[in-house]
């Protein structure tokens, strides 16, 4: 068994220390928020509710500082970065990616639109005001059925790497997120 490598930064053999601390921060991070969402949906009006489903604007708005911290993270390794093993794999990270930004910048669309205020761990952000402005709530929305499309993603995202590691022939790409040596 391979032991974790520890490295700051990435290379073309595994992504460094950061890289992974972002990525499964991350993971816990939208697990969250799809269990905040799925108890919104099936135990409305439940304590478990309740607890989870208030979190979810302030965990929404750390998920797209941590996309933004990636995303800058991810330019300053540029070309030292493991490479994507094809195209629709470098294309399926760049739609998760995009999901990550967009779906929370339409809800924080949507909640300034409401016209309620927006006071994460009591930071006023977006004051409240009388009133909603329709074209902001309009595309709320999309909020839910992008975010079932992003752990529609994410599920695949997750299928795959467990397909790679069992082909002999493919790069062990769990290996490289781990801080793991490839297998021989």
């Amino acid at each position: 068994m391979a032991t974790a490598h520890w490295q700051l930064q990435d290379n073309e053999q595994r992504y460094g220390s950061v890289s992974r601390m972002l990525h499964w921060g991350m993971a816990v991070i939208l697990l969250w928020q799809f269990a905040s969402a799925l108890a919104h949906w099936l135990l409305e009006d439940t304590a478990i509710e309740q607890f989870l489903w208030g979190t979810h604007k302030t965990v929404g708005l750390l998920l797209i500082v941590l996309v933004i911290i990636r995303g800058l993270w991810s330019l300053h390794n540029r070309g030292h970065r493991p490479p994507p093993l094809n195209v629709m794999a470098q294309l399926g990270h760049l739609v998760l990616y995009g999901l990550m930004v967009v779906i929370p910048l339409i809800g924080l669309l949507r909640q300034y639109g409401s016209g309620r205020e927006f006071s994460p761990l009591g930071l006023s952000l977006m004051p409240g005001f009388e009133g909603e402005i329709d074209w902001m709530t309009a595309p709320g929305v999309l909020h839910s059925w992008l975010g079932w499309a992003l752990l529609a993603m994410i599920v695949g995202h997750v299928v795959m790497v467990f397909v790679h590691r069992r082909r002999s022939a493919d790069e062990d790409v769990l290996a490289r997120m781990l801080g793991e040596r490839q297998r021989e």
